[in-house]
């Protein structure tokens, strides 16, 4: 019986049968690619345009395929960051009738970039720490929900800007595996091939004189390490407080508050004689900031970028004095008067260069500094255009292209070697 093109997909899109599955994803035109700066893979990954979006197509084993589309689509119902799977495609063949490898399609994470493509921009010398600090906290978000990655790198992950530091998504789910709770030798495993990975990509910048001269790549693979111990012990360690330090129950949840985790459960028990009080958080989720805005203003943004608005809408609260009124009337004011007109002043042709919440952030810090050097409050109305023409106007546009055309970015990426392609 003759193969037949099949494609299981969770929100079925008929334009993804007008693709050329016909030819190796090596071989596709460039009027279906998108101009997307590509991660390190082991196997063929493309972008391309499709019903006005871009997508990932990534040629792969059809059981290995079937596998990661089930483990990703599990990861989004319990709200892990990863990248959101589309479909598999099975059944290739070219005009010849020669089988073709079957393909996994998942959506392009919009603002997102791979490592290397963040390091091509020279940004600071710190956005090594950077990246580990929100390597550690993806880390341990998938640990808390049981799941196993099995290749933890950075060229296994995606990045957004998140408010000057950066958030991470999981991007290769392959080696994974999906448990009710992990044990000790598991996550110190995962850990330790994160650790080791990572020294190795960030040895390889350095080789290619990519990575800033004063990075310390062992350091900083252990510093992955550290992060990584220091909040997973913040998360699930226990604590013990005498009866009349009732107030230590609060300022924990308040501290777990503080690095953006909710407290949905805490086991409370004394000891044997009733003397000691014992404190373990049960349930932590994360996005404790995000949820927060998201009720107040219907701003669905990265953790960090929450805080920060949620910080300015405080200093608008007390601004216009404020502070005994509801809190949501005094969000809309401040959605409506300070965070909207910000957004509507960015020109039409600068809109793909940041996130909207990444560049109000951009806005606030610019407008600090502005203070400082004019020993002033400078008010947002001059802030704005400021920014606009000094800052936004010189940035890459992260959206989509990078400044770069798909035939520059096919060129880069075999300067890189055939790693990048397969």
């Amino acid at each position: 019986m003759p193969n037949r093109l099949q494609i299981i997909a969770a929100s079925p899109d008929p334009a993804l049968l007008t693709l050329p599955w016909h030819l190796p994803l090596e071989e596709w035109p460039e009027d279906v690619l998108a101009a997307l700066p590509r991660g390190i893979s082991r196997h063929v990954v493309r972008f391309v345009k499709l019903s006005g979006r871009v997508i990932a197509v990534k040629e792969i084993g059809e059981s290995v395929a079937h596998r990661e589309y089930d483990l990703l689509r599990q990861l989004d119902r319990i709200d892990v960051p990863s990248v959101e799977p589309v479909g598999v495609v099975t059944g290739r063949v070219s005009r010849e009738g020669e089988p073709l490898t079957p393909a996994l399609v998942t959506e392009h994470l919009q603002f997102s970039l791979p490592y290397r493509a963040l390091f091509s921009q020279y940004l600071r010398p710190d956005t090594a720490t950077r990246l580990i600090d929100a390597l550690a906290v993806l880390l341990v978000r998938l640990h808390l929900n049981g799941f196993y990655w099995g290749d933890v790198s950075l060229s296994n992950t995606l990045f957004r800007r998140d408010a000057g530091a950066f958030a991470a998504y999981l991007v290769d789910a392959e080696t994974g595996d999906l448990h009710e709770a992990l044990t000790p030798g598991q996550r110190a495993y995962d850990l330790e091939i994160a650790r080791v990975n990572v020294i190795g990509e960030l040895m390889d910048l350095e080789a290619g004189e990519i990575l800033d001269s004063t990075v310390d790549t062992l350091t900083v693979g252990e510093m992955l390490v550290v992060r990584y111990e220091e909040l997973w012990k913040e998360l699930t360690g226990s604590e013990w407080f005498e009866p009349g330090e009732l107030w230590r129950v609060q300022a924990r949840i308040d501290r777990l508050n503080d690095l953006g985790f909710d407290v949905g459960e805490l086991d409370m028990s004394t000891d044997i004689d009733g003397t000691r009080i014992r404190i373990q958080p049960k349930v932590v989720d994360a996005g404790h900031h995000h949820r927060r805005l998201m009720r107040l203003t219907g701003l669905d943004v990265q953790e960090n970028q929450a805080r920060r608005l949620l910080n300015d809408l405080d200093s608008y609260r007390m601004s216009t004095d404020r502070q005994g009124e509801d809190e949501e009337f005094v969000a809309h004011d401040w959605l409506t008067n300070v965070f909207e007109p910000t957004i509507r002043a960015i020109p039409r042709e600068m809109r793909g260069k940041l996130e909207p919440a990444e560049a109000f952030h951009e806005v606030l810090e610019h407008r600090w500094y502005l203070s400082q050097q004019q020993d002033r409050d400078v008010p947002l109305s001059e802030a704005v255009p400021s920014y606009l023409d000094t800052v936004l106007r010189h940035r890459p546009d992260e959206v989509a292209v990078l400044g770069l055309d798909t035939a520059t970015l096919r060129a880069l990426d075999e300067d890189d070697g055939d790693r990048l392609i397969g």
